[in-house]
């Protein structure tokens, strides 16, 4: 791809995705920075150049699901709709439904449930929605992340457990290879959603500037700074060093609450719940110059949202670990290949 092509390419993408927590490169970091934590013994089928670079580009995917909807066809918005608030949980709306972090329902479905009973019994505590600004009908939503990540970790589950029962009863080479593919599919896709939590503006409903009446720290109110913590400044100020993260991720851990029943999810609440506290102090670099791209005043920016990449990778790689370890046996396939493998021994002709 020739230059001028791929400024193109990269300018329309920054408009496509400008609603996207981190650039492709931090998500990217992400991805490699919990890869460079996963132990020697984790499968070696995900550890080759080849898979690892597979996840880093599926660290993107979501994000690629993100092309602007089309209002007067319908184009996409189906997309938009189940996609969309996967990447955000805007804390401050949790009051408005009579709830608080630690009272989430851990089940998507009953979250939304919370919310049409919230809005139904109490309309007036809700501000009215510009239908013109609601295309994909999720304004009244206030984001799924923490779900997307839980979701998507025990999807990963599934994806070791059909795997282990592959290779123990008789998959087929096909069947494994197949298996093997799936794993990395979504531990590449549930990175996205596990560096979205580290974004601070995607835990908060100032997502796009201190958009509010109430701004005594003089914090600012444009839209276009969510832009430039996603990618921006790292752009400005000669991008982002993956090597040198590298040298503050620890290995991964086995997280110690995932055999109780909503321990996953609880983890991800409690992280998400940490990085809204930063919310203000990220405000608060801006508003003093730290996260400009003039020289060294950038510094402290830089180490802050570095910081925030480093977050997510090391989370990411427990997750990544503990799902391989806490893998259910799926006793149900291990009955149909072990049927298949008689079948196959009585009548040949079925092989």
């Amino acid at each position: 791809m020739n230059q001028k092509l791929l400024g193109i390419v990269c300018a329309s993408g920054a408009l496509v995705f400008n609603a996207a927590a981190w650039d492709y490169a931090g998500h990217h970091a992400v991805n490699e920075l919990a890869l460079a934590a996963l132990p020697a013994n984790f499968p070696a089928f995900a550890l080759t150049p080849e898979a690892q670079e597979r996840i880093a580009f599926l660290a993107g995917e979501p994000d690629r699901w993100r092309n602007a909807p089309d209002v007067k066809t319908g184009r996409d918005l189906a997309l938009a709709h189940a996609n969309g608030p996967d990447h955000y949980l805007d804390l401050e709306d949790l009051k408005l439904y009579g709830l608080m972090p630690a009272t989430l329902p851990p089940l998507r479905y009953d979250f939304v449930a919370d919310i049409a009973k919230a809005r139904a019994a109490h309309p007036e505590n809700f501000p009215p929605i510009d239908p013109a600004k609601d295309s994909d009908h999720t304004r009244e939503l206030s984001g799924f992340l923490p779900w997307a990540i839980t979701e998507n970790y025990e999807k990963l589950q599934s994806g070791f457990s059909t795997l282990a029962a592959l290779e123990k009863f008789g998959g087929t080479p096909a069947e494994i290879a197949n298996a093997k593919a799936d794993i990395i599919y979504v531990m590449g896709v549930m990175g996205h959603y596990v560096g979205d939590a580290s974004q601070p503006l995607h835990t908060t409903m100032y997502h796009h500037g201190w958009t509010t009446n109430n701004n005594p720290n003089h914090y600012t109110t444009s839209p276009r700074f969510h832009a430039w913590i996603d990618g921006g400044f790292f752009n400005k100020t000669g991008g982002i060093d993956v090597k040198k993260l590298s040298a503050k991720i620890r290995p991964a851990t086995g997280l110690s609450n995932a055999a109780e029943p909503n321990g996953i999810f609880e983890t991800t609440v409690n992280f998400i719940v940490a990085q809204n506290r930063l919310v203000e102090p990220l405000y608060r670099l801006d508003r003093d110059g730290k996260l400009s791209d003039k020289g060294d005043r950038g510094a402290e920016g830089r180490a802050f949202l570095e910081g925030q990449l480093v977050k997510s990778g090391q989370l990411l790689g427990d997750l990544w670990l503990t799902a391989w370890r806490t893998a259910p046996e799926d006793t149900y396939l291990e009955r149909e290949l072990q049927q298949r493998a008689t079948m196959e021994k009585t009548d040949p002709d079925k092989k």
